[in-house]
């Protein structure tokens, strides 16, 4: 690997790790979409469920550029590396999840306890466990999700590939994508909400509907800065050094075949 690929790996994984680690810590912030894009929530009924509105977890807004960047360094550095960097991501937000408990448990110093936030009196001890602690099946969810996520990106990723001979990069990463983000969404919510917190299968569902609903939007609305990012790759590489990287990166991933390798 030449110093530029290093390089490169190198950002690429830390841009990864970062979001994947962050968006577990914002997530515990739920918005309204319709607010955020100008507008008043409409409820609405579906499966029997609700009034429901476009309410999302914060943790979206990164999610899709954990994928996008899997798919990158999956198209040039191979299956192995996108496992490792899972791998590593997991791991740290396990630690970060063990810290953050054990930080919850410090007895606060007399003058932090009370503080005045916009003229009103705010307990700090309950407001840092309300943001950062999060249930044992959320944490549980949340890994169980995202190592099942990047699994199934990883291996749908090379599987379409091999389906279209190489060409058509938007039929291979978006199309991870969207395969690999509904599967994500779902667990996560089963296991932290439906097993963990007693809710309704249908409720969970719904739920889950709508957080793919808006990442598959996502996906498919930044596929032309994927194409983008690619370009901008290839340049930084050299168009020859990249390629030999992307079929090198084919060859290397065991998928039960050699696709055939063509950049359209």
């Amino acid at each position: 690997m030449n110093r530029k690929a290093e390089r490169l790996f190198l950002f690429l994984a830390a841009f990864f790790l970062a979001n994947a680690l962050i968006a577990e810590f914002i997530g515990v912030k739920i918005f309204s979409l319709e607010r955020a894009l100008g507008g008043a929530p409409e409820p609405f009924f579906l499966f029997g469920e609700g009034p429901l509105t476009l309410s999302l977890s914060a943790g979206v807004l990164l999610w899709p550029w954990v994928f996008i960047t899997t798919d990158i360094v999956n198209e040039y550095f191979g299956l192995r590396s996108v496992r490792l960097l899972s791998w590593i991501a997991a791991g740290l937000i396990a630690y970060a999840f063990l810290m953050v408990g054990l930080a919850m448990q410090l007895p606060p110093a007399d003058f932090w306890v009370w503080r005045e936030v916009h003229g009103r009196r705010l307990y700090m001890p309950d407001a840092f466990n309300v943001i950062f602690g999060q249930s044992l099946w959320i944490v549980v969810g949340s890994l169980v999700a995202f190592l099942i996520g990047q699994l199934v990106d990883v291996v749908s990723f090379h599987w379409l590939r091999y389906l279209t001979g190489g060409r058509w990069l938007v039929i291979r990463a978006t199309g991870s994508t969207l395969i690999s983000q509904f599967i994500d969404s779902f667990v996560v919510l089963y296991i932290a909400f439906y097993w963990g917190a007693g809710w309704s299968f249908a409720q969970v569902t719904v739920i889950g509907l709508l957080n793919y609903a808006y990442k598959a939007s996502v996906a498919l609305l930044l596929t032309p800065v994927l194409y983008g990012v690619h370009w901008l790759i290839d340049v930084y590489l050299g168009r020859e050094v990249a390629q030999h990287m992307i079929e090198q990166a084919a060859r290397t991933s065991v998928l039960g075949g050699n696709p055939r390798v063509s950049r359209v």
